[in-house]
């Protein structure tokens, strides 16, 4: 037990620990309000009566990734391609790692309703590349996606992949398709790999759950990715908590951080970091690298225009001079150096 005057630094380590859980159920790094039914009735007028550009008048791109590319290796050790939202291809120090891969069409339990893509994804799945580790951060729909992954396990070229992902969403994955034995799952804190790539899972502040009757039931994580050269940190889906400071210290600085900035309201702050919130939790971070904004531009999930996270966080940037890295959907991009990049794609 620590003293009376324990250091405000020491405090904030006690975050940096693994998931606890009440009756089964995870529990956030800090007590957290995640929105239900009463939620949902504030909400539903709200959407209804939004003058907002909520998707594309007209459809981004066509974006379309070249596969060849992939048989060149980056010269900088660190590329990486943004499908959208937060699907991510990440080619760091000879190893690669998809980010919570979603090539459905909805994100959504069903196949004829829920939120649409904006725009096909870039590179069609049988042209993905032989990947070592595919990572799935929780189990939301917009995270994880059912035939995506069916359709990764079909894939010879998967055959050797590995699954790397949260307490209890495994399950999941064994459902659709994925071998156990290629199934990592990881407490908050734990690391796997060895030299050449280690992937650790840190806390974030969301929930888990694929209907309302079953949340909290898996965890969800942020994740670093390290390789020999450079260090990724993946905030998946989180809210702003005082943890941020001490996964910097800890294990950074990063050659870049990976951030949401979409899907954010007033109504679930605290699961949802928006656009100021990356920018406090990159401050936090250590403000090291480059700032990757992630989980918008794909899907209609929230009550604001589909460009608002993107043209606030550059905003925000601009004024406190911070380094935003915007590629285009679908180009393999490298990463040289703390060299910022803003495509504007989206214009």
């Amino acid at each position: 037990m620590g003293s009376a005057d324990t250091s405000e630094e020491e405090q904030i380590k006690t975050f940096l620990r693994p998931a606890a859980q009440e009756r089964r159920r995870f529990l956030n790094p800090l007590p957290t309000t995640v929105g239900g039914w009463e939620t949902m009735r504030k909400v539903l007028p709200l959407y209804l009566s939004s003058k907002e550009e909520k998707f594309p008048r007209t459809p981004p791109g066509p974006f379309r990734t070249d596969p060849s590319l992939y048989d060149t290796p980056p010269t900088s050790g660190l590329r990486i391609t943004w499908m959208g939202h937060s699907s991510s291809l990440i080619e760091i120090d000879g190893k690669r790692v998809l980010l919570d891969p979603v090539w459905d069409e909805r994100a959504s339990p069903l196949r004829w309703a829920g939120p649409r893509r904006f725009f096909p994804a870039p590179l069609k799945l049988q042209d993905m590349p032989q990947l070592d580790v595919i990572v799935i951060s929780h189990d939301h729909y917009d995270h994880l996606g059912e035939s995506t992954i069916r359709s990764l396990t079909r894939m010879p070229a998967m055959s050797s992949t590995e699954w790397v992902t949260s307490l209890g969403v495994g399950e999941i994955l064994e459902e659709y398709g994925v071998k156990r034995r290629k199934i990592v799952e990881l407490d908050w804190t734990q690391t796997v790999g060895d030299s050449s790539l280690e992937i650790t899972a840190l806390p974030s502040r969301h929930f888990s759950g694929r209907s309302m009757f079953n949340r909290f039931e898996t965890l969800w994580s942020s994740f670093v990715i390290k390789g020999p050269q450079h260090k990724i940190y993946y905030g998946a889906d989180s809210g702003w908590w005082p943890g941020f400071e001490e996964i910097g210290k800890t294990y950074g600085p990063f050659d870049i951080s990976m951030l949401e900035i979409g899907a954010y309201h007033e109504l679930w702050s605290e699961i949802h970091l928006g656009p100021e919130g990356a920018i406090n939790a990159f401050e936090a971070l250590g403000s090291s690298g480059l700032l990757m904004p992630i989980h918008w531009g794909l899907f209609d999930l929230a009550l604001h225009g589909w460009r608002d996270p993107i043209e606030r966080i550059c905003e925000i940037a601009d004024e406190k001079k911070i380094p935003l890295w915007i590629p285009t959907p679908g180009l393999p991009t490298e990463i040289i150096g703390a060299a910022s990049l803003r495509s504007e794609w989206w214009r």
